[in-house]
């Protein structure tokens, strides 16, 4: 090999040593906030990362929102969901994957939900409506990697009781039928929570009703796997839910008329329910009557 071409090859090379100080310094540059302008030309000129392959790779968009939500660096999630809509909402490379399972959804709503960073979330759903009807299902409930469960985002604030992030996700389309590798749908998910806390008082108590009052709302239908359960132990779930939300979920009392009114606007066009007045939004779907900030 002529001298001149393997210097250059020398010069292209990239160590493992190498890619994980330039991927560690752009993860500090995001989690510093730094301007847009200097991350993206991070990326494109120096940031890299190792692959399991023994290859060095750039930061794909999907993977640099992902140290955006981590760090809620807004202003960069916004950048790269304007700029590449669909490669930011991408399944990352195997590098950041917790597991080797390969068939897993692109993490970044569960992350988002995990994290509670709802700006970042309202506009990846924002983003998603643009893709075609197969991606942005598969997106919206993409289920994670074994190694979670095969948990989706809206098992994910389920079970951490984020009810504005579950607001979100169910407003903009997310099947609250949708099963975990258990068979379990989020409403059942919820419900285990609400059964190990048992008439713990609180913040995360207040949280985890506000969520059922949601769910009850997208959920024309009661079928979840628990439901046997809740009939059989009436007066144990009557405690831990309250008489009028364990009637809704055992089918033993019909929903109320304001409830099946705001169900079927919302069926048609689920955004509504932030631009309604407060005073024609059902009680239990108030965050605040639960103590959870808005």
């Amino acid at each position: 090999m002529p001298l001149d071409v393997a210097w250059r090859a020398r010069e292209d090379y990239k160590s493992e040593s190498q890619c994980k100080r330039s991927s560690f310094a752009f993860y500090r540059a995001v989690r510093d906030l730094l301007p847009v302008w200097l991350l993206e030309e991070m990326r494109a000129t120096e940031a890299l990362h190792w692959e399991e392959d023994g290859r060095a790779r750039a930061f794909a968009p999907c993977e640099a929102l992902l140290y955006a939500l981590v760090h809620d660096h807004q202003a960069y999630a916004r950048h790269l969901l304007r700029s590449y809509p669909s490669r930011a909402l991408e399944a990352p490379s195997p590098s950041f994957r917790c597991c080797a399972c390969t068939d897993a959804a692109a993490p970044h709503l569960a992350l988002a939900v995990r994290h509670e960073r709802v700006a970042i979330l309202g506009m990846m759903l924002e983003a998603a409506a643009d893709l075609s009807e197969d991606e942005r299902r598969a997106f919206l409930d993409g289920h994670g990697c074994t190694h979670s469960g095969g948990k989706t985002a809206l098992h994910v604030a389920c079970e951490l009781a984020r009810a504005e992030c579950l607001l979100a996700l169910l407003a903009n389309g997310a099947c609250p039928y949708v099963t975990d590798g258990a068979g379990d749908t989020p409403l059942d998910c919820l419900l285990e929570q609400i059964e190990r806390s048992g008439d713990a008082e609180g913040v995360d108590a207040r949280a985890r009703r506000a969520c059922l009052g949601y769910l009850l709302l997208f959920m024309s239908a009661m079928r979840f796997r628990k439901r046997l359960q809740l009939v059989e132990d009436a007066a144990r779930w009557t405690r831990l839910l309250g008489e009028r939300a364990y009637g809704w979920l055992s089918g033993r009392a019909p929903p109320t008329l304001l409830l099946l009114c705001t169900r079927t606007l919302l069926s048609a066009r689920a955004e509504l329910l932030e631009s309604l007045p407060r005073f024609l939004r059902p009680p239990e779907f108030r965050l605040q009557q639960w103590g959870v900030a808005e």
